[in-house]
């Protein structure tokens, strides 16, 4: 049975740092829905009512974006091994960039990963749990070193250029919010 909690408890934060797969939801009050999986060593719980998460260049830049125009998200886990469980966490979140002062305080908590462009300061509102049943059994191979070997390829100008030229506005035509 799903149960809502205010925060999440020491069982939830283990299996949070036992998922190798997460996926991130955003939205302004028009246009897409934003869903995206999320892997590698990219996310980090700092309490039972915050996560942390490094944002790696990708061929959109939507989370950001949605952000910058409304604060809302919801980051979902779900047990492909194991327990069968659904864990949803909904909050609002705040963007830290890659040159940012906070950016350079908390990249320390995550190892190496070129492409770094952005931390993901998550507030938890509200934890939802329900069950898995209907999620498939799933057996874990690797993480793809696709994104990584591009983004070290590219370089620090490189990726900064990309950004640049690919990570400006959103599918629906969204810039940045600057005010």
């Amino acid at each position: 049975m799903g149960r809502l909690l205010p925060e999440l408890t020491p069982y939830l934060i283990e299996f949070i740092q036992n998922q190798k797969l997460f996926f991130v939801a955003t939205a302004r009050e028009e246009g897409s829905i934003n869903l995206s999986p999320k892997g590698l060593d990219s996310l980090r719980v700092m309490d039972p009512n915050r996560v942390l998460w490094l944002n790696l260049t990708g061929s959109g830049n939507e989370t950001a974006i949605h952000l910058s125009h409304k604060n809302r998200i919801t980051l979902m886990f779900c047990a492909f091994e194991g327990d069968p469980i659904i864990l949803r966490l909904y909050g609002t979140a705040q963007v830290h960039g890659a040159g940012d002062d906070s950016y350079r305080k908390l990249i320390s908590l995550f190892p190496e990963i070129p492409g770094g462009r952005q931390l993901i300061d998550v507030k938890i509102d509200r934890v939802q749990t329900s069950c898995g049943m209907g999620v498939p059994l799933m057996d874990y191979s690797a993480q793809r070193q696709g994104l990584v070997d591009w983004a070290a390829q590219q370089g620090d100008e490189g990726l900064k250029k990309y950004w640049k030229k690919k990570n400006q506005t959103s599918i629906d035509g969204f810039d940045h919010k600057t005010e």
